[in-house]
């Protein structure tokens, strides 16, 4: 089992803010964990990734850090610091040290989801609210994902481009939930990315959002990485 966590940070991806956590984080509190769901500006990397370790500033650790899409970018630079004890990749990117996310994405074919992106002048990213229903989280209800649409983050393109320096999961236990029915980050990128960093994968039919749409699932990998419970235990 792994060391015993204390406490949990929930870090969002692009067209998202942190009450993507919401049906996650009552679960997590049961087993009396502290939690806190980061509120990323999602204007850089670095901008990302400070908010992130200020919520790790104000927690006990160990931490469990966790990161949905984008934010696995952010977790594999942040999850350096040492009060995080592992490392949770939900439907996530995880690049290496000295890469981008672009430097893994552009290996693949353009999922469905992020051709369909609306780019302002300032490289600022939407995804349009049919996009949303369909390609993000086709598995919630439309009324949630109309609301979704309105109150999503838009992403800073240019930090896609953005790369770590050391990689946190080369040397901290890792766990990737794989979304197979994805079609914002390829199956076959979370599963050859996951592989790569020797984690502990759990899949998942869903769509990009499981912690929406299966909390349960999300909820009991990340007690996993928290040392609560084992694989095959209900939550």
């Amino acid at each position: 089992m792994p060391e015993i966590a204390k406490s949990v940070v929930l870090v969002h991806g692009a067209f998202a803010d942190g009450s993507a956590w919401n049906r996650v984080i009552p679960l997590l509190e049961e087993r009396d964990l502290k939690v806190i769901a980061v509120q990323n500006p999602l204007t850089s990397l670095a901008e990302d990734v400070a908010h992130t370790r200020r919520a790790i500033a104000r927690l006990e650790g160990p931490i469990v850090l966790v990161g949905h899409s984008w934010a696995g970018v952010v977790i594999t630079q942040a999850g350096l610091d040492e009060k995080v004890s592992a490392l949770v990749y939900v439907a996530a990117i995880a690049p290496a040290a000295g890469e981008s996310a672009n430097d893994l994405l552009n290996q693949y074919e353009k999922s469905p989801g992020l051709a369909s992106l609306s780019v302002d002048g300032e490289g600022f990213a939407v995804l349009p609210p049919e996009s949303m229903a369909a390609n993000f989280a086709p598995d919630l209800p439309a009324d949630e994902t109309a609301v979704m649409a309105v109150t999503q983050g838009p992403v800073q393109t240019a930090a896609f481009d953005e790369k770590i320096g050391a990689a946190a999961w080369d040397g901290k236990p890792a766990y990737a939930i794989v979304t197979t029915q994805d079609r914002m980050l390829p199956p076959a990128y979370l599963r050859a990315a996951a592989e790569r960093m020797k984690a502990d994968i759990v899949e998942v039919e869903s769509s990009h959002v499981p912690q929406g749409s299966h909390p349960v699932d999300v909820a009991g990998v990340i007690l996993v990485a928290a040392g609560l419970r084992s694989f095959g235990r209900r939550v």
